[in-house]
């Protein structure tokens, strides 16, 4: 085989750094990240334009990189450089279908808003100097402006038939009007300027708090208002009739779009329910085993509620729920270096959210704030402690901590360390659980069964969430359902439910990632056999990044191929 002539190998890795180097100098200047965790969203100053025209520029850009992007001959690249010009080439395609689409008309979801991102997000940023709080502020100014781009766009929605649904929406209204408070000092936005570090001054603390609540009051505040305003007046009458996304025309190709983009894979509505059905019965078995363990007399449904109703599955109050969160991660810490080979500098801690169930955001680059693994400690009584094993593995480690914080801190071009892929890194996330089986967790028959219970609810998903949107299921038919299958409580299961009404396909990341991901583990281990190495499977699994599932085959393709 001949080899490429060494002057061309050099053109086509100059040529693609450069472009690399272009792209990420644009998304800087922007301030959106393609692909990127939504929980990681932390303002720095001007807040990034949301309007029809930034859209335009941004999808006249990302065209421009594909044009030179052809110009490369990706074949001639090697190593990590190959892996590198093969995701970068299919984030920038599915950007360019994405422009296509629909997205930017649903910047709230039964989980979340952009208002929320932009109230929580300063409780997990790093205020140590007054240039971090001077940006803040410059934050809080801006925000008219970015609220009535993100009005603008739901206004469009209501244009086009894209609203969320009226079944899931009806209190949505308390999620913006409980950051509405008279006094801008006792409002979310001014708690960064109740902790000022000791190197700020007292005349530079009393100016910063003076225009911070200045800001809040004239800016922030009457944003939010005139946010509950439209949302009242205008959305909510507006809202979808109808639970599937499929229901308003276009919005079959639509739900197609959306399960590539969050499984990263072609299979289709179909292929996707029998999966989840599947699974279900097979996961059903295994908890079936549990309960003639237990010796229980009674049927399944009546395992689950004698679940759902025992106090000694609950915490006594949220420090307690805290507590033993804190001690299970502590446990996982202690046995990670027996896994992987690989550790993250990074840290992470535990604290309680506010108005969400659990959820991980990641560090900073800069490593001035930690990940966060957030749990709402005041809903203890929703919080089933059979389950607490099973979340605490696949929020924080070796779950989605270790993931995150590892690409942050690898050696690759800055968009592959941001990247999240939701197949990847929920069924990494998954996987994660599993794992914990192995590692020692679970030893209480209780315990095994949450972490059953966890991995049905994600079968469950691809059941439910197909059948809402493709299916014609309603949102009973689907509490129903969850309801007879999964050990959630009640409270629990209509908040799942609404969320997979609000953000379709996204659900269906977790099984089929996980699913892909343990496919890949057996592959290795029947093919290397006595010299299958699991701390090395897992460290190449997470140690390039978030991956597309296809890239990711490969990738481990290549490495039993090196190991044989």
């Amino acid at each position: 085989m001949s080899l490429a002539p060494l002057p061309a190998l050099a053109d086509a890795s100059a040529d693609f750094q450069q472009l690399l180097e272009d792209h990420w100098a644009r998304a800087q200047q922007e301030k959106i990240f393609f692909r990127t965790d939504p929980d990681a969203f932390r303002p720095d100053g001007t807040l990034p334009e949301m309007s029809a025209a930034a859209r335009a520029r941004r999808e006249a850009f990302n065209a421009q990189i594909l044009s030179r992007l052809e110009a490369i001959d990706g074949t001639r690249l090697s190593g990590q450089e190959r892996i590198s010009y093969q995701l970068f080439r299919y984030e920038r395609e599915t950007e360019r279908e994405s422009y296509r689409q629909y997205d930017h008309l649903f910047p709230i979801t039964a989980l979340f808003g952009f208002h929320m991102y932009f109230a929580d997000a300063p409780a997990n940023m790093a205020f140590t100097s007054v240039a971090d709080y001077e940006q803040l502020i410059v934050s809080f100014h801006d925000y008219p402006r970015y609220n009535s781009e993100q009005i603008a766009a739901l206004r469009e929605g209501i244009a086009s038939g894209f609203t969320q649904p009226c079944v899931s929406f009806q209190d949505y209204g308390d999620t913006i009007s409980r950051y509405i408070v008279s006094n801008p000092a006792e409002s979310a936005f001014y708690e960064p300027f109740t902790r000022f570090p000791g190197n700020i001054p007292d005349d530079e603390r009393q100016r910063l708090s003076a225009e911070a609540r200045e800001a809040i009051a004239e800016d922030v505040l009457p944003a939010y208002e005139s946010f509950a305003s439209f949302f009242r007046n205008e959305y909510l009458p507006a809202c979808r009739k109808r639970e599937g996304i499929t229901s308003v025309a276009g919005g079959e190709a639509y739900y197609r779009y959306l399960i590539r983009y969050f499984t990263t894979t072609d299979l289709s509505p179909r292929e996707i329910h029998d999966l989840g059905l599947q699974e279900s019965k097979r996961i059903r078995g295994e908890m079936q085993a549990i309960i003639e363990q237990l010796e229980f007399d009674g049927s399944f449904r009546d395992f689950l509620d004698s679940l759902r109703g025992d106090p000694r599955f609950y915490a006594e109050d949220n420090q307690d729920l805290l507590e033993k969160v804190s001690y299970i991660a502590k446990k996982m810490d202690g046995l990670m270096p027996l896994y992987f080979g690989t550790l993250p500098r990074m840290p992470y801690t535990v604290r309680q959210s506010q108005g969400r169930g659990a959820y991980y955001a990641s560090g900073t680059a800069d490593g001035r704030t930690p990940g966060v693994y957030f749990i709402n400690a005041d809903a203890f009584q929703n919080q089933p402690l059979y389950n607490l094993e099973a979340l605490t593995l696949h929020e924080a480690v070796p779950g989605h901590h270790h993931q995150t914080a590892l690409a942050m801190e690898l050696d690759l071009p800055p968009f592959r360390r941001t990247l999240y892929h939701s197949a990847y890194g929920e069924g990494w996330g998954l996987y994660s659980e599993s794992l914990g089986k192995e590692m020692g967790f679970y030893q209480d028959p209780y315990s095994d069964f949450g972490r059953l219970t966890y991995e049905m609810w994600r079968a469950n998903r691809l059941v439910v969430d197909t059948g809402l949107h493709a299916f014609g299921w309603t949102r009973q038919q689907a509490i129903d359902y969850m309801l007879a299958n999964t050990a959630l409580s009640e409270a629990e299961v209509i908040a799942e439910v609404d969320r997979y009404i609000t953000w379709p396909a996204q659900a269906l990341s977790y099984k089929v990632g996980e699913l892909r991901i343990q496919a890949l583990r057996d592959k290795a281990e029947d093919a290397l056999g006595d010299d299958f190495d699991l701390r090395a499977f897992h460290d190449v699994v997470v140690g390039n990044g978030s991956l597309a599932i296809a890239i990711l085959e490969q990738v481990v393709d290549a490495w039993i191929e090196s190991r044989r």
